[in-house]
């Protein structure tokens, strides 16, 4: 073990074999919403707080369903020139090679993702476009009806339509993660039928564990499986159960779903909101019975993922079931699917 992680153990307060472990494989948080909203201050402190928790890798969310095509467009530039005139601090990826490299430079990889389709703009011919411009997944339906499908939160329940179906495929074609979160049964259902490639949730919990719509049934998780995707436990309160973000509750939507699946298909989309006080349109997220005010809910912290380790090891995972579920696992798939 190198002094490096010895000094990483102390300071992140966990044992030298967790220590280690995060030190010696990728780390991959698939989802944190990316947007300007909130403190600037916090904001600008997420992305190294991010790197000095241990990660090597995070996709960002710039656009989703309640985002035009023009802004969507413009959002994609600042941020490509953010991180492009920051070569010391970033790494932005377009190959599973970009992660290899910046993990040995030192640098925090970082990925682009939707959460929705809609900035397509009907037109499956952006998405080439926006895969040159770094897009890596995109989530299909965010909560509503698109024209794609239902989502998660919707009245209806109908199936993929006949544009999600054309953009499915080329989605395949170019190399573009199809993501499931946010999306409603049937449709997710449907598309994981139809991808040619590995189907991921980036960031969804365990049905079983706690009954709200924006977690999986066991058949989601086992049609995921089937695909060789991967299902990314989040670290919100609301989702998780109780609004208890804790790393025994991660653990409880973690042991669910690699006994259900195995640990192959597990991996981190922690959903941290660097700005937990933004209050979410209600257009966009109708409540469901339980709920608690936007302004209260939880968020598990990057902080928390070293905790996480070593609660994994100590619960008897082996050291390649954990290398995988916090980032082996998305790499797997990207190396599949990523062209």
């Amino acid at each position: 073990m190198s002094p490096d992680s010895v000094d990483q153990s102390n300071e992140w307060g966990v044992a030298d074999e967790a220590a280690s472990l995060l030190n010696d494989c990728v780390v991959w948080d698939n989802t944190v919403p990316w947007r300007d909203y909130g403190d600037p201050a916090l904001r600008a402190a997420c992305l190294p707080r991010i790197k000095a928790s241990g990660h090597d890798v995070v996709s960002l969310t710039l656009a989703g369903d309640r985002d035009a095509f023009s802004s969507t467009v413009h959002k994609i530039a600042k941020e490509r020139n953010f991180f492009l005139a920051r070569p010391q601090q970033y790494v932005l990826v377009s190959t599973a090679a970009d992660i290899e490299r910046a993990r040995r430079e030192n640098k925090l990889a970082v990925v682009f993702h939707f959460q929705g389709s809609n900035p397509v703009d009907n037109d499956v011919n952006m998405i080439e476009t926006y895969y040159h411009l770094g897009i890596r997944h995109i989530l299909l339906v965010y909560n509503l009806k698109n024209p794609v499908g239902d989502g998660c939160k919707e009245r209806t329940d109908a199936g993929l339509s006949r544009f999600g179906e054309s953009l499915i495929s080329e989605m395949n074609r170019v190399g573009m993660q199809v993501d499931c979160s946010h999306t409603g049964y049937r449709t997710s259902m449907d598309v994981m039928e139809m991808s040619s490639d590995p189907v991921i949730f980036s960031h969804s919990n365990a049905l079983a564990m706690n009954d709200h719509p924006r977690n999986l049934r066991d058949d989601q998780m086992q049609a995921c499986a089937a695909t060789g995707g991967v299902i990314g436990v989040n670290g919100v309160g609301l989702f998780l159960g109780g609004n208890d973000c804790s790393v025994n509750n991660q653990l409880r939507h973690i042991d669910y779903i690699a006994e259900l699946v195995g640990p192959q298909h597990l991996g981190l989309g922690s959903d941290y909101t660097y700005h937990p006080q933004v209050t979410s349109p209600s257009a966009w997220n109708p409540p469901h019975p339980g709920d608690v005010p936007w302004s209260d809910i939880q968020y598990a912290p990057p902080e928390q993922t070293p905790k996480l380790t070593e609660a994994l090891l100590a619960r008897g995972y082996s050291h390649t079931e954990v290398r995988g579920i916090l980032g082996e696992n998305w790499m797997r798939v990207a190396r599949a699917v990523w062209k």
